[in-house]
């Protein structure tokens, strides 16, 4: 289990979101633990390990060294990894594989195109903002409504039905919201705000139903007002994931600064063989 001190050390440290323990741990509804200077997930059965070094020098016999630790302690039967170079071992028994890049946008580094300032401007006019910490019934209807219109990957969904949960749990996660003169909800985003060096966009939808043009992008320049308000010159961007993501976080001036590789490994299989073969042998 992580300690106040360890949980402290480890968002002064934190460069990634995966490293943000209140998020890993209300999501996955796991306990958190600091091995080696990693982050590790357990739930169950199923280990999450964030193979980022929170000193930030990753080297892959190191990252294979505390993994097979983990592997004989914790003897999960699935493993999700998470980190810069996926090890080879971890390969042979992979079900799941994603390789990405993590966006970052650097207020200090950047400066918004006068064309993106004008059109909030105008967008202003029409819409309000608000910040919270109460999903709504009007939050879950968009999410719905996105869910249905979007053709999304297992993880991806698990993702977005947990939101209300988490940030009715979590200390450190705010709703940014755009209304319409009606009083609709258009469009949120979820941020958060755990890490000490940097802010999380976590999720954005906007609504087709009650859709208004470039709601997105107002709430992506509130964003960056109440993360600069914070003191705090990055914002976490999260991944590429596709080309129309990946143009609007660069339209932004998002960047990409660090690789991503995602597997998830079945260690079911690999204990159902070797039983077989010990049955086998007393045959």
């Amino acid at each position: 289990m992580v300690s106040l001190k360890e949980e402290e050390f480890i968002l002064s440290n934190a460069y990634v979101p995966e490293h943000i323990v209140s998020l890993m741990s209300l999501i996955s509804k796991g306990e958190p633990f600091l091995i080696e200077g990693h982050l590790l997930i357990i739930r169950d059965n199923l280990a999450i390990f964030v193979g980022y070094p929170l000193d930030k020098n990753f080297s892959l016999k190191r990252c294979e060294h505390i993994l097979r630790g983990i592997l004989e302690r914790f003897k999960p039967e699935i493993l999700r990894f998470i980190g810069p170079e996926i090890p080879p071992f971890l390969l042979d028994l992979s079900i799941e594989r994603q390789t990405d890049q993590y966006y970052l946008l650097d207020l200090e580094q950047t400066k918004i195109k006068n064309s993106l300032i004008k059109l909030v401007q105008k967008v202003s006019s029409q819409l309000s903002f608000e910040i919270t910490k109460s999903y709504t019934k009007q939050h879950q209807e968009l999410v719905s409504e996105f869910m249905k219109k979007n053709n999304l990957i297992f993880r991806v969904k698990e993702l977005y039905k947990c939101m209300p949960d988490y940030v009715s749990h979590s200390k450190t996660a705010y709703l940014l919201n755009a209304v319409n003169k009606d009083g609709k909800l258009t469009a949120f985003y979820i941020l958060e705000v755990g890490a000490k060096k940097f802010n999380t966009y976590l999720v954005g939808v906007h609504s087709k139903k009650n859709y208004f043009p470039h709601a997105s992008d107002y709430l992506f320049y509130k964003m960056i007002e109440f993360t600069s308000e914070q003191g705090k010159s990055k914002i976490h961007l999260g991944l590429g994931v596709n080309e129309g993501i990946r143009r609007f976080k660069e339209k932004w001036g998002g960047i990409p600064f660090l690789h991503y590789e995602y597997c998830e490994c079945d260690y079911r299989s690999k204990n159902t063989l070797s039983l077989i073969k010990y049955l086998g042998g007393r045959l």
